[in-house]
């Protein structure tokens, strides 16, 4: 995608199986027709069984939501360049858990580990960083988190895309079935590398991998890859960036208490392990030629 290119002229979501599968099943019990319109510029059918069809269509339907059945949370760095002679650099990469909280359970500890920030403090893990930017969406109900899911392709919080799209790069987190992810059972604990930078997959393939993780290619994975132009890790000044879909098992390794109150002060040593192998692939990725604004 050209960096002059504007969201409405890009390419239009295409429906996966799992989509349009979920959706007839959902339309099915409901008796309502199945919206076909996936190539409509105007509205989309829910995805996955999604109950809103974007972040301001649950923004408008839960208005007072905020702050006890969801949170919103980031960090934008300042930045600054007051010389005339001089030229600093800035934070190339942001990132995101859009099903943090109680959704997708571990994304907003890794979110925020990844960044360079303790999950249970907000505090830098060290104090010389780096430090990347983030944006994380939180599911804060006792239960029916899964009803505030809201599929990547269709994230519009103003906040999210305005990061994404200032932004050279974008690693997106998320949570998995094994089953989804098509790991074996007698190893259930992986992670999809996904989106549409082959460079960042293969330096996230091979850090993870050189840290004792099973990886599965996204592109094995078709309703799991990142890949469509308009998932938000794709939103970036270079149109293209990284996903990775972690399965349930391997969430609950990195903490020694798997719930939403449990999982910040209890991140173990796999936790730090995975958050270090991401960290060390964003570092390689930034030292790319690609990453000179010239």
């Amino acid at each position: 995608m050209s960096l002059l290119q504007s969201p409405q002229s890009q390419p239009q979501p295409h429906a996966g199986r799992r989509t349009v599968l979920t959706a007839a099943v959902a339309a099915a019990a409901a008796g309502v027709p199945l919206l076909t319109g996936f190539g409509s510029g105007t509205a989309h059918a829910a995805a996955a069984g999604d109950l809103y069809t974007s972040n301001t269509d649950l923004y408008t339907r839960l208005p007072n939501g905020e702050g006890t059945e969801y949170a919103r949370r980031y960090r934008r760095h300042e930045m600054l360049d007051a010389s005339p002679d001089g030229r600093y650099p800035y934070n190339r990469t942001t990132v995101l858990a859009l099903h943090g909280g109680g959704i997708e359970g571990g994304t907003s500890e890794l979110c925020l580990g990844i960044a360079g920030y303790h999950p249970a403090t907000s505090e830098p893990v060290r104090a010389d960083g780096p430090f990347h930017d983030y944006w994380m969406f939180e599911g804060l109900r006792n239960s029916d988190n899964r009803g505030l899911h809201v599929t990547s392709k269709h994230c519009d919080d103003h906040v999210a895309r305005s990061m994404a799209a200032g932004s050279l790069n974008v690693l997106s987190l998320h949570g998995c079935s094994a089953a989804q992810a098509g790991a074996p059972a007698s190893r259930p604990e992986a992670v999809v590398v996904g989106g549409l930078n082959a460079g960042f997959q293969r330096l996230m393939t091979e850090e993870l991998r050189a840290a004792g993780f099973q990886t599965i290619d996204g592109a094995k994975v078709p309703d799991l890859n990142g890949d469509h132009p308009d998932n938000i890790c794709n939103r970036t000044m270079l149109g293209k960036g990284g996903q990775l879909e972690l399965t349930t098992e391997l969430r609950q390794s990195m903490f020694g208490t798997f719930t939403r109150q449990g999982r910040p002060k209890s991140t173990n040593e796999t936790f730090w392990r995975f958050t270090a192998a991401c960290r060390a692939a964003i570092a390689r990725l930034e030292a790319g030629a690609d990453q000179r604004i010239l």
